[in-house]
């Protein structure tokens, strides 16, 4: 991997670890508990239930993404970085910026 290519990763990864990071503190704010007292109707009250719990797996999903961020991160100036752990091919840059985390080309993603 060329240095350009890297310092563009770099660069990917630093922006969308801020995305989610603002993302995360947002939806940290959407999952506190549900006062009960409250002075809500009761389907109103299901309606925000469930939109708890919506908001809940999208701050999973969120975390485990920021995660492997970080990880990717922290593993780009290793020289196996980029390389497919099936083949042992170059994953195209296209997908490392489209997904820094990758960790296999497109066709032994599948």
């Amino acid at each position: 991997m060329q240095k350009s290519e890297r310092k563009e990763l770099e660069q990917k990864i630093a922006a969308e670890t801020t995305k989610l990071e603002v993302q995360i503190n947002e939806l940290k704010e959407l999952v506190k508990p549900i006062a009960p007292e409250n002075a809500i109707g009761r389907l109103s009250r299901m309606d925000a239930i469930n939109n708890r719990s919506v908001n809940e797996a999208a701050l999973r999903k969120a975390q485990m993404r920021l995660r492997a961020l970080e990880e990717a991160k922290g593993s780009l100036n290793q020289s196996d970085f980029g390389i497919c752990l099936r083949c042992g091919d170059r994953i195209p840059i296209g997908r490392l910026l489209l997904r820094p985390q990758s960790r296999s080309c497109v066709k032994c993603a599948h």
